[in-house]
């Protein structure tokens, strides 16, 4: 089975922006035998924010750009220049996208409001320049920092829409017709099996007073939980709705069983998701106009008899739609109340064209720092740990000044009594980094 024409679900891997070097200078005007450091400060990355926004109804942009780079920090300059930021990269997604770690499927954002953003990846802090270390003791330093590697994440997008109905129901038991007929919805239609191939939005207008959006699910079969049919790819889209209209046909010209057939796509909505499915429904029977009267009748008894409000409903003619869009339209109003009650006390989302202030990513120099000691072999260890790396990366080794201070920070974090501890040996090859040294004891 082919993947449907909407694109609702992509892998795409997002990268912040690396703060930009601070820079070691010194003044060198006329008359000024001797000015002091003057590096000025590297620029921070850019974030990355997803916002979501209703000009937008498919993830489709995101099929073929999967790798996306907010652009880095610029570097310090002489006579106290700093460097720019980089940009901060905003990506825009349907309203109802929800973001996901795509390794752990963490749930990370779920960008279910217009205008709504978050900060998805966070740039790196610049550098410190050389002037940032003058001191009355020190008044010629040569250190300076190297910039933060921005965040980079492995996301996974799924669009779920936001339809407050959705029409379930086996294919061409009649929800396109339906559709057509109470929105604005302009659905292909035809007397065979999976007719629509992606989910059909329409706005249905209600006594010119007000509006609600109904979601035409495509046909679920069994099995559609596991990738059977379409099913897999659109049950999702159910999960958003505040009420879902389960269309039966009674007319018992295709399908022999209605109650069978309802049955069978509650356990694949339960299947799906146990959240799903104890969602609210109602039943339609569909397409009363060819149907028996005596069918129609024990039908809707059966359904009764579990619970079920029913409505009767020709698309065709009109019978009973009336009354299916009173109904919804009062769930709807309810639901809609209910959610703007939870929602009063929380902060509202920034205006347009705005982004919320987020923290570079930092990580400031300590004076020791926690090491990990790895043997290669007989005679070869190296020096290494996640606190190392990125202290590794945050100084610049391009001077003595640099150098010292990372080997001051080793020795404060005790490297040797660890090296002695793990088994090292006078003479044995110490790997720091991209170096190698000969390990001698301290006398």
């Amino acid at each position: 089975m082919k993947e449907p024409k909407i694109i609702d679900r992509v892998k795409i891997t997002v990268k912040a922006g690396q703060g930009g070097n601070g820079a070691s200078t010194f003044r060198r005007e006329k008359y000024v035998p001797k000015g002091g450091p003057d590096g000025g400060d590297g620029g921070n990355g850019g974030h990355v924010f997803i916002k979501a926004t209703n000009r937008l109804n498919s993830l489709i942009d995101y099929r073929y750009n999967q790798h996306i780079k907010a652009p880095n920090g610029e570097n310090g300059r002489r006579s106290n220049e700093h460097g720019a930021d980089g940009e901060p990269l905003v990506l825009e997604v349907p309203v109802g996208t929800v973001v996901k770690d795509s390794e752990t499927d963490e749930l990370l954002a779920d960008m279910d409001q217009n205008n709504k953003i978050v900060c998805i990846a966070r740039g790196g802090r610049g550098g410190r320049g050389n002037a940032r270390f003058a001191t009355p003791s020190m008044r010629a330093p040569r250190y300076s920092e190297n910039g933060i590697n921005g965040e980079e994440k492995k996301l996974l997008l799924e669009l779920k829409m936001i339809a407050d109905v959705g029409l379930i129901g086996y294919p061409s038991v009649g929800k396109s017709t339906l559709i057509s007929v109470i929105s604005n919805a302009k659905p292909k239609i035809a007397d065979y099996h999976f007719t629509t191939i992606s989910p059909n939005l329409g706005v249905v207008d209600y006594h010119g007073q007000d509006s609600f959006m109904v979601a035409d699910i495509p046909g679920i079969i069994e099995g559609a939980h596991e990738g059977a049919g379409l099913g897999f790819y659109f049950l999702r889209h159910v999960e958003r709705t505040k009420i879902l209209v389960h269309l039966v046909d009674c007319s018992l010209s295709e399908r022999p069983d209605p109650i069978e057939d309802y049955k069978n796509i509650r356990h694949e909505l339960l299947s799906y998701s146990e959240k799903l499915s104890q969602k609210e429904e109602v039943i339609a029977l569909s397409k009363a106009d060819v149907s028996i009267e005596e069918v129609i009748e024990d039908t809707q008894k059966q359904f009764e008899q579990m619970g079920k409000k029913v409505f009767v409903i020709s698309a065709v003619t009109g019978r009973g739609v009336d009354e299916l869009l009173d109904f919804l339209y009062m769930k709807v109003q309810a639901e809609r109340q209910k959610q703007e009650l939870e929602k009063e006390g929380r902060d509202e989302f920034l205006e347009e064209g705005k982004l919320p202030k987020v923290k570079a990513l930092d990580f400031p120099v300590p004076e020791r720092i926690r090491l990990e000691i790895t043997q290669i072999d007989q005679n070869t260890w190296e020096i290494g740990g996640e606190q190392f790396e990125l202290l590794y990366h945050r100084i610049n080794l391009n001077n003595r000044d640099g150098f010292e201070r990372l080997m001051k920070i080793l020795k404060n974090s005790r490297m040797d009594h660890l090296l002695r501890k793990k088994g090292v040996k006078e003479g044995d090859t110490v790997i720091i980094a991209d170096s190698e040294y000969e390990y001698h004891e301290d006398r």
